[in-house]
């Protein structure tokens, strides 16, 4: 029997923990192992999640971005959820390092679907999430040359840097070079990408590669 994924809440409404934790636990592989009404308390239980489902606004006042980046930096996958239009809080998010949104409002399969996308280290994007990154210029531009475009297309599909290299005709060490760059200048712009999967979802996020749908 494989072993259930374990989820974790951080939300300060326990009728909607009680339900969202309910709506998880149907799906044959995932578990809700923990719930709190923030981030500190969610973490004194454990700090062995999966994945945590993050509310964006709590009420003890800490930000998206305190909360999204105390879980990365454990290696713990985030998706916020909201219950209304908050685009400057997704956008906060997003550039703390969270993984997709999902309103509390969606169907119970949608809920779900989105945890699964993100644990299979996709991002769950909607149209909230979409629209909060469009509306942002300073989200959407790295300033990225066009030869580091290139290279982050073809490195962040899942190119080695010995392929980048023969296909744009220069050496590796220019490749990872060009590597090096292109994480400094997203990381100058608060969004950083330590990980080829990160720069995978900057390259989504700036339109460099295409949306998976």
């Amino acid at each position: 029997m494989s072993v259930r994924k374990q989820i974790g809440i951080v939300d300060d409404h326990p009728a909607v923990v009680i339900g969202v934790t309910s709506v998880i636990n149907t799906h044959p592989s995932l578990f809700v192992s923990g719930a709190g009404a923030t981030l500190t308390e969610l973490l004194r239980q454990s700090t062995q999640y999966d994945l945590v489902l993050l509310d964006l606004t709590l009420g003890d006042g800490s930000t998206p971005t305190t909360n999204v980046r105390s879980l990365v930096s454990r290696g713990i996958p985030v998706l916020v959820y909201t219950s209304g239009d908050q685009p400057q809080l997704i956008r906060e998010a997003v550039r703390a390092g969270a993984m997709g949104m999902v309103r509390k409002s969606e169907f119970p399969q949608r809920i779900v679907a989105a945890i699964i996308e993100v644990l299979r280290g996709q991002v769950a994007a909607t149209p909230d999430w979409a629209a909060a990154i469009d509306a942002d210029d300073e989200f959407v531009s790295a300033s990225l040359t066009d030869r580091e475009t290139q290279v982050l297309a073809l490195y962040a599909s899942g190119e080695t840097a010995e392929r980048v290299a023969r296909q744009l005709f220069i050496s590796r060490e220019t490749v990872l070079d060009h590597i090096r760059r292109i994480r400094a200048k997203y990381a100058a712009i608060d969004r950083a990408a330590p990980s080829k999967l990160d720069l995978y979802h900057r390259a989504v996020e700036d339109g460099v590669l295409p949306r998976e749908h």
